[in-house]
């Protein structure tokens, strides 16, 4: 089997010749590692798409995720001017806006008063919502807008066409080598980031009639760019929901604002496409994770483990087999940054030997590979899951 029909084999709950491995990297760990300038990565397709591809290359993983949208190829005619001090870079804008780009974590859009900007809910009329975008180069505008463009699109015409840049130019590289993954966010994520997570959640209780109905034109958005994706491509559809844990909401208010929306998103999505659909939820997912299969999600991502999440890979596997694949529960900072060689190889081992049995599991660390992890922890997983996750 090759990288992309062995990650296939085990989202379609079929065994493979061996366990796949998939982490997805913190932009920072790219900013860091790949070769490739920070600003080039965040500002121009050609620049992630590169990085993408040499980080998967160099840790023999079998699939990639691509998590930031393409980029506007002339994006430098709204710079003002660009100034670097010594690892960081600032970009000041034609505006009054700066974006801080750090070396070795996400870049930041700030106000000429230094603020970042979140709309008010009150201010918020469902109507104009269809899709978030919070790592567009300027986050959160509202109405939402790409960019520097001045006015909003047309729902009709939402999605520029360079959105798509990234996932044409990575295939280009890879062919058929790797699994080629892309992320949407769920309707419960854009809601959060679009007021800040403070706010959003206050909002749901404030007015939860307001909440539901920008969740359902926010779905829209979502189906929309995911069919995008799947026609231009893509073998995989990763729905981030990274702020549906305990930790942030309860069972009824998931039940409520999160599970009718992402339900929708996956079944109307499978109309059209027949591509595994798995979600990213983090942190305290343990007594929720009927909820995420109830969904209708062929695989769940992160299943972070104690301390930094609630999930118990034996009852997790117990619950999961043959319902949805698995795709996480290394622990990214405890084993895989701190973690010495021995207790990496230890910590996998034990992990391939509750999650490979019966195929149906992806070895990744649980949320993203933090931005300083040591390369050569990363690089013991695949020969790891050569020797111990063979079938």
């Amino acid at each position: 089997m090759n990288a992309r029909q062995r990650m296939a084999a085990a989202m379609r709950l079929t065994v493979p010749d061996r366990v796949p491995v998939m982490c997805q990297l913190a932009i920072g760990h790219y900013f860091l590692y790949s070769g490739v300038e920070p600003l080039d990565i965040w500002f121009t397709s050609q620049g992630f798409a590169e990085a993408l591809v040499r980080m998967m290359r160099r840790y023999h993983f079998d699939g990639l995720l691509i998590n930031l949208p393409g980029r506007d190829p002339d994006w430098q005619r709204d710079v003002a001017s660009i100034h670097k001090n010594g690892g960081e870079t600032r970009v000041h804008w034609k505006n009054g806006c700066t974006t801080i780009v750090p070396c070795d974590d996400n870049p930041h859009y700030y106000q000429p008063d230094g603020s970042r900007f979140f709309p008010p809910f009150q201010t918020v009329d469902p109507d104009t919502l269809y899709y978030v975008e919070p790592w567009d180069t300027t986050e959160i505008t509202y109405p939402y807008s790409w960019g520097h463009e001045k006015e909003p699109r047309p729902f009709d015409d939402f999605f520029p066409t360079f959105h798509l840049d990234t996932l044409r130019m990575v295939k280009e590289q890879v062919g058929d080598e790797v699994s080629v993954h892309v992320e949407v966010f769920s309707p419960w994520s854009q809601f959060m980031e679009l007021l800040n997570y403070e706010n959003a959640l206050l909002a749901i209780l404030d007015d939860g009639a307001k909440a539901r109905a920008c969740l359902a034109r926010l779905t829209e958005g979502a189906l929309d760019l995911a069919c995008r994706y799947a026609a231009a491509g893509a073998d995989a559809l990763l729905i981030s929901s990274a702020f549906a844990g305990a930790g942030l909401i309860s069972r009824r208010h998931y039940e409520e604002f999160v599970l009718p929306y992402e339900s929708q998103l996956i079944a109307r999505f499978k109309q059209g496409f027949d591509l595994p659909v798995y979600t990213h939820t983090c942190g305290a997912i343990g007594d929720r994770l009927d909820l995420l299969l109830a969904t209708g999600t062929n695989g769940i991502d992160t299943l972070d483990p104690p301390p930094l999440g609630s999930v118990d890979l034996v009852e997790a596997k117990r619950a999961l087999a043959g319902r949805a694949f698995i795709k996480g529960n290394i622990d990214p900072v405890n084993t895989l940054l701190r973690g010495k060689a021995e207790a990496v190889d230890s910590d996998v081992r034990w992990r391939l030997s509750v999650a490979a049995p019966g195929g149906g599991y992806i070895l990744s660390s649980a949320c993203s590979i933090a931005p300083h992890t040591p390369p050569h922890n990363i690089e013991r997983l695949v020969p790891l899951a050569e020797t111990w996750g063979a079938y």
